[in-house]
């Protein structure tokens, strides 16, 4: 028996939780309903009311019931459900949860998951799941399922029911195919695990250290560094479930630093080193942005002599040298804050498939404008290694791979 969490308004969705319930119930699982309601209309009870929320948000629930401010309503209610769910789930009764409802719903309900580590189970039923202007922050870097209800979930008419069964379905459908318990995936099969950041300007090079770590024993998981995945590859080093860093496309530091396409946010390059886990590094993309149709300030860059256009919505220019500067002074901030080792790895004939030699963007000589910044501001401990290669090429995916090794070893050595 599985234990399932339901977050949602008992004072407006009370029917509809019940009826989820039953049905989570009916397939072998218990069920635990949170009550995000602010009114007293419900004679449903919870096991866990308002009140209970409020406590754990430092307030009452009078007060929440008492506020004007839907904003500061929702902050408190959020706050205390994430300590709600996190105490739920370190009492061993939390193996999924469901937030159903609307838009107000899916945001209360996404927040607590994101707040969840990855691998527990999460879905949301909501009428508003199509709305592309929410949808993107909804899912965060959160491993959330999200179903649209199309109809809205009021009353219990067939469609409702037929949605809420299927809900009901896949959540335990979840929960029963979990691989385990949060421990055991920490703990993972044994082999030490990796995170890899690559994107596809260093695919060649991103592949063949995967091809090699994973023959030399290690398990690889590769995140593409479009400013989502490397966001959640920082939580999830957070989360501890990582043994070390081979982190190859950098684009989300200097993106955050520029409103680029590909913000990597504040904790990018933070998470291993405040972890103590080795990294090695590599600046695929620190020289580079966006400056296609999609930016939010593409005036400033498209208007660059030097543009690669991949396509008509794809386009990119190189970072002027105050850029290279601030980028290099930002990772050098960042790594000197590590409380493990670090090696970074410099290509000296482009750091990308999208600055080969010869190509539009290949410019080595501006290249050692970050190269000498970051010389300048790193500790001395922080091994720097130039390879005269192009980032893509073998002779520098190997130099990753011989230098993570020797970092992982004598990490192992020391233990």
């Amino acid at each position: 028996m599985k234990k399932i969490v339901i977050i949602g308004t008992l004072d407006t969705k009370g029917e509809q939780i019940t009826f989820l319930r039953e049905q989570i119930e009916s397939l072998g699982h218990s069920v635990v309903i949170m009550d995000t309601s602010t009114t007293d209309i419900s004679s449903i009870k919870a096991d866990i009311s308002v009140n209970e929320i409020a406590k754990a948000a430092g307030t009452t629930g009078e007060v929440i019931k008492s506020l004007k401010d839907r904003e500061k309503i929702t902050a408190l209610i959020i706050d205390g459900s994430i300590k709600k769910a996190k105490e739920l789930l370190s009492e061993g009764r939390l193996d999924g949860i469901v937030a159903l409802g609307g838009a107000s719903a899916a945001t209360i309900g996404t927040a607590v998951m994101k707040a969840l580590p990855f691998g527990i189970s999460k879905l949301v039923l909501s009428s508003a799941a199509g709305m592309p202007a929410y949808a993107g922050r909804w899912f965060g870097t959160g491993d959330i399922m999200m179903m649209n209800t199309i109809v809205d979930l009021i009353g219990l008419n067939q469609l409702v029911k037929n949605v809420l069964s299927r809900g009901a379905g896949a959540i335990c459908g979840a929960v029963e195919k979990a691989s385990g318990s949060i421990s055991s995936l920490l703990i993972g099969e044994g082999k030490p695990l990796i995170a890899m950041t690559e994107d596809g300007s260093s695919e060649r090079c991103a592949s063949y250290v995967r091809r090699s770590l994973e023959q030399n024993g290690y398990e690889v998981v590769n995140f593409h560094a479009q400013g989502i995945s490397d966001r959640a590859m920082e939580d999830l080093i957070e989360q501890g479930f990582f043994d070390g860093v081979v982190d190859i496309a950098l684009v989300g530091v200097s993106d955050e630093l520029f409103e680029g396409n590909r913000p990597g946010g504040p904790k990018r390059l933070e998470m291993a080193g405040r972890r103590g886990i080795p990294q090695v590094l590599a600046p695929c993309g620190l020289n580079q942005t966006g400056a296609g149709p999609t930016r939010r300030n593409r005036e400033k860059y498209a208007s660059r002599p030097r543009i690669l256009k991949l396509d008509e919505l794809r386009m990119g220019t190189r970072l002027n040298e105050e850029e290279l500067i601030l980028t290099a002074r930002t990772v050098a901030n960042k790594l000197n804050n590590a409380n493990g080792p670090v090696k970074f790895f410099i290509p000296l004939r482009g750091w990308s498939a999208f600055d080969p030699p010869g190509g539009i963007l290949y410019a080595p000589e501006e290249d050692q404008i970050f190269v000498k910044e970051l010389k300048k501001h790193i500790k001395p401990e922080i091994e720097i290694i130039e390879i005269d290669a192009n980032l893509e090429d073998k002779i520098f995916a190997q130099a990753l791979v011989n230098g993570f090794e020797k970092l992982m070893k004598a990490k192992f050595q020391n233990i």
